[in-house]
């Protein structure tokens, strides 16, 4: 895991704002030191030269996470194939 950035703050509409050290794409899981799943990235805001993330919290307890670090899993679920695929 690489570390991508720091949670900043909780947004009024229940996303999490994460200032990024490093690019992402849209869809990407982040994880906190231990590898439990924080956060996903629903879209980039920002200046380029610093972006920042809007993310969807995936744990209930998304307030003990601000302004703690999180990391970036090694692959992301956008571009993993996909394993098994219904026969029409």
């Amino acid at each position: 895991m690489q570390e991508v950035g720091e949670i900043m703050h909780l947004a009024g509409s229940g996303r999490v704002i994460i200032q990024l050290s490093k690019e992402l794409v849209e869809g990407q899981i982040l994880c906190d030191e231990k590898g439990t799943r924080v956060a996903k990235v629903n879209e980039m805001i920002g200046p380029v030269s610093r972006p920042y993330a809007s993310a969807t919290p995936l744990t209930n307890s998304i307030k003990k996470y601000i302004g703690k670090s999180v990391y970036a899993t090694e692959q992301s679920p956008v571009n993993k194939p996909k394993k098994f695929r219904r026969r029409k």
